[in-house]
């Protein structure tokens, strides 16, 4: 067993680089998993400025020095990010709440539409259960219960302070960032080994597939959101602006977030028609933007981002997701590609008998 063991060790770190690899691995892994919340606004602003620098440095090769492509490019971002807080986030938080003050007319409405299926079908279900199960359910969708469950899982995030420190904090650091790039890369080097050289070549074949990976999610959100929404619009549903943002939400969960979101679609859609041809039409036209998204948009997206098995990334999912929540669910794939390279690039020293 020794010697199984020190010939894998020898195979594995007999090469410097390697453990050099590691090190830092550890050690970027131990920092996130210790220190993500309070490091959180910090690291919102290393994303946003690794996205934005490919148009600063655009603007840069043209002849813009680059605080003032800087300064553009951060004041669009800001300005569309505000368009979008001041435009969809007041009426989806409206529809949230209407749609939690209606759940338990909603869950009246299919007690009486399981109570028929009960009284056609007796030999499958009975009353008595039907009305066992829906009081358990009008219980947990009492409005006070979640209202407390949706205070909870906000917790201290939205508090007022947290908010001031992303509102003000973020883009200021952004800014830095993108102004200062090089200066920081320099100095930031020296916290590093010098023989790192393995940890680069896995950095550069890295950096091109997260960039086109986050662009092509946040491309990809955006147009299946707007498409839900104005199909979910033209067929006259009922919180489409909500169910809209919903879908495009759920393209961050690979696999899973399609399904997930297609629930509360489909409740909603049966409560305002029930099973009528409207339903069908809606379900129906739901169906084939999931469709057009997943056998063309992703493909077009992520050709050469994404080159993992599914179950490789819903493990991600699960795995990252469980570590560092919502953010783990959102790099779940760039983290698993990482994961993949650094295998991929791992020296190994053949072994003499």
């Amino acid at each position: 067993m020794i010697t199984l063991l020190s010939s894998w060790y020898k195979e594995r770190f007999s090469d410097p680089q390697a453990v050099t690899l590691l090190l830092i691995l550890l050690g970027v892994f131990f920092v996130l998993y210790f220190a993500a919340g309070i490091l959180a606004p910090l690291i919102v602003a290393l994303v946003l400025a690794f996205l934005l620098d490919w148009p600063v440095t655009q603007m840069e090769r043209i002849g813009i020095n680059r605080p003032t492509g800087a300064s553009v490019v951060l004041f669009m971002f800001v300005g569309l990010m505000l368009m979008i807080v001041l435009g969809i986030v007041p009426s989806v938080w409206r529809q949230g709440g209407a749609l939690v003050t209606e759940l338990p007319n909603m869950l009246d409405k299919g007690l009486m539409f399981t109570n028929d299926l009960a009284v056609k079908y007796p030999e499958y279900i009975s009353t008595d259960q039907i009305n066992e199960l829906i009081g358990e359910l009008k219980a947990l969708a009492n409005t006070e219960h979640l209202l407390d469950f949706v205070k909870q899982l906000i917790g201290y995030s939205a508090s007022v302070l947290a908010l001031m420190v992303y509102s003000i904090l973020v883009p200021l650091m952004v800014f830095f960032f993108l102004k200062d790039k090089a200066t920081l890369l320099s100095g930031s080097k020296r916290f590093f080994p010098s023989n790192r050289q393995l940890a680069g070549k896995v950095w550069a074949e890295m950096n091109q597939q997260i960039f086109n990976y986050i662009r092509g999610k946040v491309i990809e959100l955006f147009v299946v959101g707007i498409a839900t929404y104005i199909f979910f619009v033209l067929m006259d549903l009922q919180y489409a602006a909500l169910l809209g943002v919903l879908t495009g939400l759920s393209v961050l969960i690979p696999f899973l977030g399609a399904t997930l979101v297609t629930l509360p679609i489909m409740l909603v859609a049966f409560f305002q028609w029930g099973i009528s041809p409207e339903f069908g039409y809606l379900m129906l036209g739901y169906g084939v933007i999931q469709a057009l998204d997943g056998n063309l948009l992703v493909p077009l997206l992520f050709s050469d981002a994404v080159d993992l098995h599914p179950v490789i990334i819903i493990a991600a999912v699960l795995v990252f997701g469980g570590l560092w929540g919502v953010w783990g669910v959102f790099f779940a794939i760039p983290l698993a590609s990482l994961v993949k390279a650094v295998l991929n690039a791992w020296p190994q020293r053949e072994l003499v008998a």
